[in-house]
């Protein structure tokens, strides 16, 4: 370990006590996505604090801008989500919600108080580097609507690096995952409304069966993935709904689907969407029903820059060791849309292990998910290691 980056140790260590008293803040009063109005503000209060100006990006979400004192240089962006679920908190914790009905069960509440540790520690180096330091807090992850506020509304388009961190249950606390290349699956939620002509059971052929000719789709649709991408491409094709009919005599006029697309590449998330448009109105002109078909993008496929994965696995061996750095982590098939950060600039999404016991093992999206909170300190210093040592000499 260098001596900087024992400094950042001991810097981290002093303001650890800071960093579990916002998690368990934060844990305590969770909100749903883009309704983030607590959290923001209890946000905003500590920037403010710490003395980095701001701006608001929509009504739930800052950006900060720490400008090092060296002069001007390369800028980079670090990102933390900060919404919870719908789903409720069933811990038995002390920090346990008070908002019943929400729970911050996928680390969100870890990534935001992580990043405010880290902010306020690059704040006290802000002399010592040229360049600047963008730190996004970013609401509505969970629903794929939040990194694109930054993003389309132009609030980071001078930016070029991107750096981000989520926790991870599944991985032991004190190991670091950084994967060159793709890391996790786009998703898009499509809807596809099937129109027919209603009638009695009875006659058949004067009416125009919705929910036969939904059936047909549905199964059609599994061809995909068996019979129009390569074997190699990793593709799902998922229906989670198919709602028809109103009574067992009556033809149904009416249906609809919904499913999900994920894939692992732009090109094959183009393809794939445009079979499913085009399955579904083929074999709805077969039924002689009509389809309205459409498509809500919520995250492009993460796919981590190789020279920057390839840089966080070096700074991850400095604060873990290179033996607790994970490298070839299986790609998940879970969003995330920090990639559309990645759209914008090259750069890498690492995670964080956080398991240390049976507490702690829940899976995400988990009413008793929990952290072993050891897990912040690490990701902390390799929010604030990683982006000095981009600055300093950034590729």
């Amino acid at each position: 370990m260098t001596t900087n980056q024992q400094q950042i140790r001991e810097q981290v260590t002093a303001i650890y006590d800071y960093i579990i008293a916002l998690r368990r803040h934060f844990h305590r009063h969770p909100e749903p996505s883009l309704k983030e109005f607590e959290t923001i503000q209890r946000i905003k209060e500590e920037v403010e604090e710490i003395g980095v100006p701001y701006i608001n990006v929509g009504k739930t979400g800052i950006l900060a801008t720490l400008e090092g004192g060296k002069g001007a240089g390369k800028t980079i962006l670090l990102r933390a989500d900060i919404d919870a679920l719908p789903l409720p908190d069933e811990t038995g914790k002390p920090y346990a919600s008070v908002n019943p009905g929400f729970n911050h069960a996928c680390g969100h509440d870890g990534h935001t108080a992580s990043l405010l540790g880290a902010l306020k520690i690059l704040k006290e180096h802000q002399d010592e580097f040229a360049g600047t330091i963008q730190f996004v807090f970013q609401p509505a992850e969970e629903i794929g609507a939040g990194a694109r506020q930054f993003v389309r509304g132009g609030y980071i388009d001078g930016i070029d690096h991107v750096f981000g961190i989520h926790l991870q249950s599944g991985t032991q606390v004190g190991k670091i995952v950084a994967t060159p290349g793709p890391s996790n699956a786009s998703c898009d939620i499509f809807k596809i409304k099937v129109f027919g002509k209603s009638g009695h059971v009875s006659r058949p052929d004067l009416g125009r069966d919705a929910l036969v000719s939904a059936a047909a789709i549905v199964t059609e649709l599994q061809t995909i993935v068996a019979r129009e991408v390569r074997p190699t491409d990793e593709v799902v094709v998922g229906i989670g709904v198919l709602r028809a009919g109103t009574n067992y005599n009556i033809i149904a006029n009416e249906a609809e689907i919904e499913g999900t697309v994920r894939t692992f590449s732009h090109e094959v998330r183009a393809q794939v969407l445009d079979a499913v448009e085009r399955i579904a109105k083929n074999v709805s002109d077969a039924h002689r029903t009509t389809i309205e078909f459409s498509n809500y993008d919520a995250a492009a496929p993460l796919i981590n820059d190789i020279q920057a994965a390839n840089h966080a696995i070096k700074v991850a061996s400095d604060i873990v060791g290179f033996d607790n750095v994970i490298t070839d982590n299986p790609k998940s098939m879970g969003a995330d849309d920090f990639a559309d950060y990645l759209a914008v600039a090259p750069g890498v999404y690492c995670f964080v292990g956080t398991q240390s016991s049976e507490e702690t093992a829940y899976g995400h999206h988990h009413e008793k998910f929990d952290i072993d909170e050891k897990g912040l300190a690490i990701a902390t210093e390799l929010h604030i290691s990683y982006a000095l040592s981009y600055l300093k000499e950034p590729f």
